[in-house]
C-alpha cells in the first residue's frame, strides 16, 4: 500500500520556485504561481481528523460517489386507492351523477384501448370529475389462457390500460358502479382535480 504524498515544506516550496523558473514550457501558457508558504490553503473543516489534515494539503479530495436515489414505492393498484369516507358513501349509494359515460361493451380489445384513452383524454379536458365506464361483465372464471377472446376480456384489461396510461396521475380511484349505473358491468372512474 503505498502511502501519499506529502506537503512540501517552506524550504522545498521555496526551492522549486526557483526551480520552476528556470524551466521554458514547450508551448507558452498560462502558469498558476506556485503556492508560497504562507498561503498553502487550511485543511477543510469537515470533520477530517486533525491527524489526517496535513497529508490534504495541496490535494483536491476524491469526488463523493453519487447518492442513489431513494427507491420509489410501487404505486397502489387503482382500485385500492383511498377516497374519503362522504366519496365511499356516495358511490355505494349511486348518490353521485356520472359527468361523462364511455362505452366499451361491444369493441375489439384494440379499439376498447383507443376510446379508453381518447374518453379519458375528453373527460378530462371537459373538468369531470366521475367517469362512468362500461365494460361488459367479468368473465365467470380465472382462465388466462383466454384472456383476449373470451366475454370480459375488456374488462380483464381495463386496470392495465389505466395504470400503465397516460392518465393514470389523473385517477384518484377506480370503483365497481352502482346497479342503477351498470353495476358488474361497469366501473366508477373518479378523477382528481386540476393541479392535484
Amino acid at each position: 500500500m503505498s502511502r501519499p504524498p506529502r506537503g512540501l515544506t517552506p524550504e522545498e516550496a521555496e526551492l522549486w520556485a526557483k526551480v520552476a523558473a528556470t524551466v521554458k514550457p514547450l508551448r507558452p501558457r498560462a502558469r498558476p504561481a506556485p503556492p508560497s508558504p504562507a498561503t498553502v490553503p487550511a485543511p477543510p473543516a469537515s470533520g477530517i481528523p486533525a491527524a489526517a489534515a496535513p497529508r490534504l494539503r495541496g490535494r483536491v479530495p476524491p469526488p463523493l460517489p453519487p447518492v442513489a436515489p431513494a427507491p420509489m414505492a410501487p404505486p397502489r393498484p387503482l382500485d385500492r386507492h383511498g377516497l374519503d369516507a362522504s366519496w365511499e358513501r356516495k358511490l355505494a349509494k349511486a348518490a353521485v351523477t356520472p359527468d361523462f359515460t364511455l362505452d366499451l361493451h361491444g369493441h375489439s380489445l384494440e379499439a376498447a384501448h383507443g376510446r379508453l384513452e381518447h374518453g379519458l383524454a375528453q373527460a378530462l379536458a371537459q373538468g369531470a370529475r366521475v367517469l362512468l365506464l362500461v365494460t361488459g361483465r367479468p368473465r365467470p372464471s380465472d382462465d388466462h389462457a383466454g384472456r383476449g377472446e373470451r366475454r370480459g376480456a375488456i374488462r380483464a384489461k381495463v386496470l392495465d390500460w389505466l395504470a400503465a396510461g397516460p392518465y393514470a396521475q389523473r385517477i384518484a380511484a377506480v370503483r365497481q358502479a352502482h346497479p342503477r349505473h351498470g353495476g358488474a358491468g361497469a366501473l366508477y372512474i373518479v378523477l382528481k382535480r386540476p393541479g392535484r
